[in-house]
């Protein structure tokens, strides 16, 4: 039981984090983070917004440009070769997975849900992955059947090396706040791969817990 325990929270797409932080510290550092903000918000003198502006941004806004169809290529029925890490150095768990993704509200989403098998539980998730035109960053929510929490990544693309990274903030079983990170890597149209890192169960250093490779179904 105690050895499942540790799997599904190192391992289960929930990518729980685990680090050496304390939960006060933390606490002290959101106030402090809150109040900077508040003071900035304050000092900003607010900028009208008459209809000709809030007309140019709100098309924007919802204008499919060339990030969303850069997500949409990961459209289709994939199958996915899984392999996680139960810590830094440890050997391989391997597992497969089905992908179906689509794209919805005109294009500016890709939702996508995986379903396989985790340590002989069935495992189904949902992610929705999409680009923020005002802020201009990729944004990733995640739900799952094996936690009850919402995880949520943003970061940028890479241009050079044709991947996606996104980095957040998960909650681990014990409570502790840790950050993580995905990386998606564009190989062509009928290939990708999700690498997976978080804090090391035993020590706390971020090392690569799960790589999905993803080929597309013909």
């Amino acid at each position: 039981m105690k050895k499942i325990t540790l799997m599904i929270c190192a391992a289960a797409f929930l990518f729980a984090a685990c680090n050496s932080k304390k939960d006060e510290d933390k606490k002290t550092g959101e106030t402090s983070k809150e109040t900077t903000n508040e003071a900035k918000t304050e000092d900003k003198a607010w900028v009208p917004v008459d209809s000709a502006m809030m007309e140019k941004v709100w098309k924007e806004n919802m204008t499919v440009g060339e990030q969303h169809k850069l997500l949409a290529k990961t459209s289709g029925n994939w199958t996915g070769d899984v392999s996680m890490w139960m810590g830094e150095g440890a050997p391989p768990v391997k597992s497969t997975t089905t992908s179906t993704s689509k794209t919805i509200y005109n294009g500016l989403y890709v939702q996508a849900t995986d379903a396989g098998d985790m340590m002989g539980m069935p495992f189904e998730g949902t992610s929705t992955m999409g680009y923020d035109n005002l802020k201009k960053e990729f944004f990733c929510s995640w739900i799952d059947n094996m936690g009850s929490g919402l995880l949520v990544t943003r970061g940028a693309w890479d241009e050079a090396n044709k991947k996606i990274t996104l980095t957040g903030i998960s909650t681990c079983m014990n409570g502790q706040q840790g950050e993580i990170k995905q990386v998606y890597i564009m190989t062509d149209d009928d290939h990708h791969i999700m690498e997976m890192y978080s804090p090391d169960p035993a020590t706390g250093k971020q090392y690569k817990n799960m790589e999905i490779k993803y080929t597309r179904k013909k």
